[in-house]
């Protein structure tokens, strides 16, 4: 059966799934992508596919299903993420759940904005944003990161539902990397995040650099920029 997942590498969740199904080596994988820059989530033929227009979404063999949380449990059920990635286990399971059952409102939301009202909508305008704006997404994000930090990471163990990685790893790690782009680095502030981070960052390579090289080189060159000032 084959597996069709239209995403965009700028989007978060997009990153994750397109990670995972890489990193699970599924032969029947096959990304399509969706510029969203380019407004093609709002043609006629991608609202064919998800009325929601947005991404990421599947086409698992004629059976389309949109929500990346949605999609992984999925694609769970279907044994196509291994166990040790999503487990089967009752309360292994309810512990994953339960993070991403938070996270969407706890964590992508704030991260999210900060990086649109920042970085994404300006470049889309042409208009500067607002200062009290920015300030008020900025407080939320960070608010969201400490929580984040304390409540989730730093509990003695190395990942997010214990000693051993999950999803939920990986949902958490492609949210935190977008605020990087509008110039904000979690990792400087956060301790738990600074140790977490790369341990998934590598687990996860070489797939992970991949879905990233967008995202990093935008990085590059703001840091590049900020050090000619």
């Amino acid at each position: 059966m084959s597996l069709k997942l239209y995403v965009d590498l700028m989007s978060q969740p997009s990153r994750a799934l397109y990670i995972l199904l890489k990193h699970v080596k599924y032969d029947k994988f096959m990304p399509t992508l969706v510029n969203l820059a380019k407004g093609e989530h709002y043609g006629d033929q991608f609202t064919a596919i998800n009325r929601m227009q947005r991404v990421p979404v599947i086409d698992h063999n004629g059976f389309i299903l949109t929500e990346s949380v949605a999609i992984m449990k999925y694609l769970s059920r279907e044994n196509i993420i291994p166990d040790n990635l999503f487990p089967k286990e009752t309360k292994q399971r309810a512990r994953v759940d339960e993070f991403l059952a938070w996270h969407h409102v706890g964590l992508r939301i704030h991260c999210a904005m900060y990086f649109r009202t920042t970085f994404l909508d300006p470049r889309i305008t042409g208009t500067q944003p607002n200062p009290k704006t920015v300030e008020s997404y900025f407080r939320r994000m960070e608010n969201a990161l400490q929580d984040f930090d304390t409540k989730w990471l730093g509990r003695g163990t190395d990942f997010i539902t214990g000693n051993s990685i999950t999803i939920a790893d990986l949902m958490a790690a492609c949210e935190v990397e977008q605020p990087r782009m509008a110039g904000y680095d979690p990792t400087e502030k956060y301790p738990n995040i600074a140790k977490w981070l790369p341990m998934v960052r590598e687990y996860f390579n070489p797939h992970y650099q991949e879905a990233h090289v967008i995202l990093n080189k935008v990085v590059a060159k703001q840091q590049k920029q900020t050090a000619k000032l």
